[in-house]
């Protein structure tokens, strides 16, 4: 009995390390050119999402991360135009899971009866991934991209959360620190 409990420890701390996998995956990049100390103010192009109800869910998150770097919106002519793209995808994994341990230890060395019946599902999770591209305005070049992504529930204010969570930490570094500027 002392065994069993320790595999279903051991089975519940591998559980918990794939759920940490599933983690948010944000990821930031800039033009290293570019000088952000004189973009101060921006204006939306364009978000193009699957569900228009997250429209104005993205604009909400971006314009509160911008605002709490001292960027102000304008309704056009801004230094930055921003656009944003919302994606999602289906994934499939594959768990398998044991439903007795069988046998016990054998007097001739190993594991005796192996580990019983074991049963393997598929299940289909979707990832929602987040894009969001600032241009400079004049030259209409990209000078920042960040992306978000993390698996969507069926709940939408999980979702609504997850969408904020995302948008801070790509926001979290911003405007890039440029040596020598």
């Amino acid at each position: 009995m002392n065994f069993q409990r320790r595999i279903f420890r051991i089975i519940g701390s591998a559980l918990l390390l794939a759920a940490g996998s599933f983690a948010q995956d944000v990821k930031t990049d800039y033009d290293r050119a570019a000088d952000f100390n004189q973009y101060k103010t921006y204006s939306w192009e364009n978000v193009h999402t699957q569900n228009p109800l997250w429209v104005d869910r993205i604009k909400a998150a971006v314009n509160s991360a911008l605002a709490a770097k001292g960027w102000t919106q304008v309704e056009s002519g801004g230094n930055v135009s921003i656009m944003a793209m919302e994606m999602t995808s289906s994934h499939q994994t594959l768990n398998t899971y044991y439903d007795s341990f069988g046998g016990g230890w054998g007097w001739r060395g190993g594991f005796g009866g192996g580990f019983g019946d074991a049963t393997t599902t598929e299940e289909t999770y979707r990832v929602g991934t987040l894009v969001v591209d600032l241009f400079d305005s004049n030259t209409r070049k990209l000078i920042w991209r960040g992306s978000a992504s993390d698996t969507l529930s069926d709940k939408s204010d999980k979702n609504i959360k997850n969408l904020d969570k995302g948008v801070n930490k790509m926001f979290d570094h911003f405007p890039p620190e440029q040596p020598g500027r």
